[in-house]
């Protein structure tokens, strides 16, 4: 697992080394801004409800995209789902409420949940401040992998916020 881990997060350099020699970015100055976080970004995979999920093997750790916390504002409350529960792709499995709104929370893929975060659900606010890391909802054990095909990667997801289907 963890020679696995090395050589995505290798490839994933090689790959973010090569756009940015594309773009004219060659010095080591720019690096400096470059993180794993971002290298992680590009292994997120997004829903048309601004959910994400990150497989590790057969676990996948759900949240919501930056965009959709934005979009609610303050978060104040969130109710997780239960370990043990299961799910089928795009059932509804928890919610959200700001101080300005309350929205349902989606699974982007089918499984049974293995771990709550529950320090989201005793603040809220990692799910603003964080929503990347800190602020997950849920994990849980795929039962179909198939279905990570009908999600959208980092870049699907980018142009499709500029939409008005969003």
């Amino acid at each position: 697992m963890v020679l696995a881990s090395r050589i995505l997060l290798r490839s994933n350099l090689l790959k973010v080394s090569q756009n940015l020699l594309k773009n004219n970015v060659s010095s080591v100055e720019s690096l400096k801004y470059f993180s794993v976080s971002s290298i992680n970004q590009a292994d997120r995979l997004y829903t048309k409800k601004h959910e994400w999920v990150q497989v590790e093997g057969e676990i996948g750790t759900i949240g919501i995209s930056n965009h959709a916390q934005e979009a609610l504002g303050e978060i104040v409350y969130a109710q997780l789902p239960d370990v043990g529960t299961k799910f089928q792709q795009s059932d509804e499995c928890g919610a959200l409420e700001s101080v300005k709104a309350a929205s349902e929370v989606y699974t982007p893929v089918s499984g049974t949940v293995t771990e709550k975060n529950t320090a989201v659900e005793e603040t809220p606010g990692l799910i603003n401040t964080e929503c990347y890391e800190k602020g997950w909802l849920f994990r849980l054990k795929l039962s179909d992998s198939g279905e990570l095909k009908k999600l959208m990667n980092e870049n699907q997801y980018q142009e499709f916020l500029k939409t008005d289907e969003h």
